[in-house]
């Protein structure tokens, strides 16, 4: 009450964790500290490291005492800097032993009992690690505010790729040894395409179920939705500082690899200053099972389709010719494609882009109902229509795989 009624710029308050007396405004010293803040008035105060309540039940387990006057995380979490105080335990016994911190009988006590040396480092070793967290935190919030583009390598932290193959669970199981090495943090990534949603059940349930593996063994696991996976392991991992990426090796055929590309030379390629751990992708024991996805039957009603609008716009194209020029046809069959795209998928509007070129050449150029061409210059008007059209059906189907995939990861977050 007095210092609210003096309201000083700062107060110093000693020993955060400890009770009040009986009668005192409230029961715990912290919590005068969060009305003192909340008055506007700048606090400093001490507090131990077996004091904060998320440490608790470690601290028991080292040293066999269970602390209860403990302080709420969330108080340290809005402080505006925190200081280690750093005494190594020699000097803690010889002050105890000066008797600058218990009365003699006292100090003789804890010496044998709560401030054995070994309990004293492992104390101080938590103490440097929860102060490391905070500093780490400081450093990632700092990168977000100013941007920056690449990882600094302050401390180590790991990121594994898991998926529905069943060699994630070797990755995950290797990630972990590794972390636990490395005394780093880690973290789980499962990154969902349009491909991954149209799998089997039972595989994206197994994919779910790696992510579960992780977390047990104590990853933070993350699920994110994309069309290149490499892009979006890549920038997760700059935007968590991650130092270290543990992914498998491809499993299919070398001679795919080198037509298509593969998931890992484009991670390496794409990862810059972070290093990338490839782990031999050993299927687990059991029945081995495909992760491509299952194709159902071919259903021809969306090229049917395709065919009836490309035959539609040329009717419509047939009715405005006299007051359109030939060019302006061709807007009618781009919204055909564009149509089959949306509705039917990408393999009805490739279809719908090669007739729609067909069928301009067949009505609209001359000579008229012939696939033969007077002027050279409509093949290039042909070339840039066919490529323009493959392009618009291209984006729009993969526009329409995204929305099913961000529809699918709706569901299943509900």
């Amino acid at each position: 009450d007095a210092a609210l009624a003096r309201r000083p710029a700062l107060i110093l308050v000693d020993e955060l964790a400890h009770a009040n007396a009986p009668g005192s405004r409230h029961p715990k010293r912290w919590q005068d500290v969060r009305e003192l803040l909340d008055s506007g008035i700048d606090v400093y105060t001490t507090l131990n490291i077996q004091h904060v309540e998320s440490r608790n039940d470690v601290v028991a387990q080292v040293t066999g005492v269970i602390i209860r006057e403990t302080v709420p995380d969330s108080l340290l979490e809005d402080a505006e800097s925190l200081v280690l105080v750093d005494l190594p335990p020699e000097d803690l016994l010889t002050r105890l032993k000066e008797g600058k911190v218990y009365i003699p009988q006292q100090a003789e006590w804890a010496a044998q009992n709560y401030f054995r040396p070994g309990n004293l480092a492992s104390l101080r070793e938590l103490a440097l690690r929860m102060t490391a967290e905070r500093v780490g935190s400081e450093v990632l919030v700092y990168r977000q505010g100013q941007a920056a583009p690449a990882t600094w390598p302050t401390g180590e932290r790991l990121l594994v790729c898991v998926g529905p193959a069943p060699s994630s669970a070797k990755l995950i199981r290797a990630a972990k040894r590794m972390a636990e090495g490395l005394h780093a943090p880690w973290l789980a990534l499962y990154v969902e395409t349009a491909e991954m949603a149209r799998l089997p059940q039972e595989e994206r349930n197994r994919a779910i179920q790696h992510l579960q593996l992780a977390r047990q063994l104590g990853a933070e696991t993350v699920t994110l939705s994309g069309g290149r996976v490499a892009e979006e392991v890549v920038h997760f991992a700059r935007a968590r500082n991650v130092s270290k990426i543990i992914i498998g090796k491809p499993l299919r055929p070398a001679w795919k690899d080198r037509i298509f590309g593969n998931f890992v030379d484009e991670v390496i390629r794409l990862s810059g200053e972070i290093d990338v751990y490839v782990i031999r992708g050993q299927a687990e024991p059991g029945p081995r099972t495909s992760s491509s996805p299952v194709r159902p039957p071919t259903d021809w009603t969306g090229y049917l389709a395709s065919l009836a609008i490309v035959a539609l716009g040329t009717g419509l194209g047939s009715l405005v010719r006299p007051y359109l020029e030939p060019s302006n046809l061709i807007m009618i069959y781009l919204l055909g494609v564009m149509i089959a795209a949306i509705r039917w998928g990408r393999g009805a509007a490739v279809l719908g882009s090669l007739f729609s070129v067909l069928a301009f050449d067949f009505f609209f150029v001359p000579p008229f109902y012939t696939f033969a061409v007077a002027d050279t210059q409509y093949l290039i008007t042909f070339a840039v229509m066919l490529l323009v059209a493959l392009v618009i059906s291209h984006f729009t189907s993969l526009i329409q795989r995204q929305a099913q995939t961000a529809r699918h990861l709706q569901r299943r977050t509900e």
